[in-house]
């Protein structure tokens, strides 16, 4: 299993340079990843920084850690943007890049823009997304002309380093989701319920669910790596990190924000390293 430190950059976590800071701690004391969260943060009455602006200064201040965007909302964004940005994070990164996407948990960050966030619809862009990410991050000029977006041959760069492009990970929670996930490079599954502090997904629900993944992707040939990844915090519930890796996960994202304590209180976290098994 690898230990990404997954921050949540809300309040005084929304500096960035706080958040450069918590990566270079992590990556000394011997974590896999970093992971920060693509929001607004309108939902939690506070401001965030920009998640790929923020990756690029934790690139430029580390030398081997990971960079994971977890999960970058491709409903509320232009594909080809993301690709463009997210190739320039590779390329800064020297081939470090994670691109975790997502149809978006945070209601307002839609809303108090005149975006609506009916489900359907907003699960429908992320998929058209998706695959123009994919098409553009691996270098094809695209043609696409699609409910929400129209692409009309054109290519977009830089190239990443990662060939043929980086991975990316897809975060779900039901079923239609995993399904989705399944056919990317990687599950995001979140094991912390919706208040934050318990937890949402035991390890023996995330094994019939990681199952189901498996079946999914057999169903449509697909035998490349696939990542199980789990958003959780150690020792919630009575479970750790070595519970999930048991029933199949292969990272383990620590999650860290406000609501375990302030600043210092988090970089002592980082500090202290992943509790390996």
């Amino acid at each position: 299993m690898k230990y990404a430190l997954d921050v949540a950059p809300l309040g005084e976590f929304a500096d960035p340079l706080a958040l450069v800071r918590l990566a270079r701690a992590a990556e000394a004391s011997g974590w896999d990843g970093f992971s920060i969260w693509d929001t607004l943060g309108l939902a939690m009455g506070t401001v965030a920084p920009d998640p790929f602006v923020a990756l690029a200064g934790a690139a430029m201040a580390t030398d081997r850690i990971g960079l994971l965007a977890s999960v970058i909302v491709l409903p509320r964004r232009r594909p080809w943007l993301v690709a463009q940005a997210a190739a320039t994070l590779d390329r800064l990164s020297g081939g470090r890049l994670i691109l975790g996407i997502g149809a978006g948990g945070d209601r307002p960050d839609f809303e108090k823009f005149g975006e609506g966030w009916e489900s359907p619809a907003r699960v429908e862009r992320m998929d058209e997304a998706a695959g123009l990410v994919d098409a553009f991050l691996r270098g094809e000029t695209v043609t696409h002309h699609g409910q929400a977006f129209d692409v009309d041959g054109v290519a977009i760069g830089p190239r990443p380093v990662q060939k043929p492009r980086p991975p990316i990970w897809m975060g779900a929670f039901r079923r239609g989701g995993i399904r989705r996930a399944a056919r990317t490079d990687g599950w995001i599954a979140v094991t912390v319920g919706e208040d934050g502090a318990s937890l949402g997904k035991a390890p023996d629900a995330l094994a019939a669910d990681i199952a189901f993944a498996h079946a999914e992707r057999a169903a449509a040939g697909l035998d490349r790596a696939f990542d199980i990844a789990v958003f959780g915090q150690s020792g919630l519930g009575g479970f750790g990190p070595e519970d999930f890796e048991a029933v199949g996960a292969t990272w383990w994202l620590e999650s860290v924000s406000g609501m375990r304590g302030s600043f210092d209180d988090v970089l002592r976290i980082a500090e202290a390293g992943p509790r390996r098994s």
